[in-house]
């Protein structure tokens, strides 16, 4: 299903997600952000089709590269660069910055900088929500390097031998951080599923409207078959695997080859000129007040580091 205003509205969301990512950027670069950051610069529509799709109470867990499906599971901007930037953010405090943000009073269940270590997360959500609510499901978000980690095979055995509903998204951008991906995968994603019995499903990552349906298919299918299902979304990294990546293992014309299936360029090109014009306008907005706000947040107060620390 699609239509304009749908369109209109997703193509605002990934407008201001690469905002975002890239004035975070800048903060990074001129010490605003102290340490580096990792941006889905590129990734937008993956975030924006899957929580599309997905119920109210679902929960999502990302990868170390998750400012986006935060951002699209409904977390306030404001409060996530303020996060960033190591504010008293109403999210963790500025305690957990980039690498560990999380907000699971609006459904995100954080970011996980150790490849793969979001699918035992899912696994235990799965199993919760199977107990509790026969209509909720988790997503778990990794990329197409994680598939190598022996903790993610564990999960999708285990999740396919208990019967879990669970989303597994992998975001195969063609890198496995600094290394092009065919070299260290013999099997893609979509096709390793079958050997734990979970059924899969690719679709082109690049389309926030093919996301959101196939997302939405794999969810019927994972509740109405007690199953996990697994999506393998071909997209592109328009930058670099953290934000000092000088990115100089890319071949010559390589960005500019893909900035042509760029997602927010493609929902560009099917939007009317007002309709994009107005949607930039909105997203600008959104943007430029949320950095405002972020940096009149206090410091966190020194008083309280202690707070939520606990130790036997």
């Amino acid at each position: 299903m699609s239509s304009a205003s749908t369109l209109q509205q997703m193509y605002q969301q990934m407008l201001e997600i690469r905002l975002i990512e890239e004035e975070l950027l800048l903060a990074v670069n001129d010490g605003r952000v102290i340490g580096s950051t990792h941006l889905c610069i590129g990734q937008e529509a993956i975030p924006v089709g899957a929580c599309a799709a997905l119920g109210a109470t679902d929960p999502v867990i990302a990868t170390y590269r998750g400012h986006g499906w935060a951002l699209s599971r409904g977390v306030p901007p404001d409060q996530l660069i303020g996060e960033i930037f190591g504010r008293d953010s109403d999210l963790n405090g500025g305690r957990a910055g980039s690498a560990y943000l999380s907000a699971p009073q609006y459904g995100f269940f954080g970011e996980n900088s150790i490849v793969g270590a979001g699918v035992p997360v899912a696994l235990g959500l799965a199993l919760a929500c199977s107990r509790t609510d026969a209509d909720r499901l988790p997503l778990v978000s990794i990329g197409d390097g994680a598939m190598n980690q022996g903790n993610v095979h564990e999960s999708l055995n285990m999740s396919s031998v208990l019967n879990l509903p669970m989303i597994v998204v992998v975001e195969n951008n063609g890198y496995v951080e600094m290394t092009p991906s065919s070299t260290l995968t013999a099997v893609p994603a979509a096709s390793r599923a079958s050997a734990y019995a979970i059924e899969a499903l690719e679709v082109d990552g690049n389309d926030p409207e093919a996301v959101r349906d196939a997302v939405s298919d794999a969810r019927r299918r994972a509740l109405a078959g007690s199953r996990p299902v697994l999506v393998e979304a071909h997209t592109r990294r328009l930058g670099g695997h953290y934000s000092g990546d000088a990115q100089q293992y890319r071949p010559a014309g390589e960005i500019d080859e893909w900035r042509l299936t760029d997602p927010l360029e493609q929902a560009h090109s099917k939007l009317s000129p007002e309709a994009s014009a107005r949607a930039e306008s909105e997203a600008r907005a959104v943007v430029a007040a949320a950095f405002a706000q972020a940096e009149l947040m206090p410091q966190p107060d020194p008083q309280k580091v202690m707070t939520h620390v606990f130790a036997e």
